[in-house]
């Protein structure tokens, strides 16, 4: 399985790597292709960090490309199923199954993350992002646990329409 055949999971680690859930307000309006990108109206989409040329707006754009006007709903759904799925074959579905359930999550580390991800996919968000192979990982190992807990509410994968209202 490679990173070309899931752009969901690609798009939501590579939003989730460059904003954080705590950015999810934007990477929604993104998705929905309201304002700028990485904005709302009368916002500034320049919220970048230092070194990321074109800012947040312009990475998200970047990452957002993959999904040809997918509805975020769809894209985190998506995402957080193939999410999943991969991290089970490859060793580590207790951690995404403690994600999704309800009660503590366990984390991973950035190489436990790269071996569950694959270096495909890994490699396909280095070149979306612009973030470097370490920060991208170190990045994913601290938003995953919370933003699959905070999607998944009920202790199951979302619907599309169940994600688009937590968005």
């Amino acid at each position: 399985m490679n990173s070309r055949g899931m752009p969901s999971l690609v798009a939501l680690l590579g939003l989730l790597a460059v904003a954080g859930y705590q950015n999810r307000e934007k990477i929604a309006d993104m998705l929905r292709g309201q304002g700028e990108a990485g904005g709302r109206p009368g916002q500034p989409g320049q919220t970048g960090q230092p070194g990321q040329q074109g800012g947040l707006g312009g990475i998200l754009g970047n990452v957002g490309g993959l999904l040809g006007g997918a509805s975020a709903g769809s894209v985190v759904s998506g995402g957080l199923g193939d999410l999943v799925e991969r991290l089970r074959q490859r060793g580590q579905g207790d951690a995404a199954d403690s994600w999704v359930a309800r009660g503590p999550n366990k984390q991973l580390s950035p190489q436990q993350l790269e071996q569950a991800l694959g270096s495909d996919v890994v490699e396909n968000l280095v070149q979306r992002t612009g973030l470097s192979r370490e920060e991208l990982l170190s990045r994913l190992s601290r938003t995953l646990p919370e933003a699959v807990d905070k999607y998944t509410p009920e202790g199951r994968l979302p619907s599309a329409e169940e994600a688009d209202r937590l968005s």
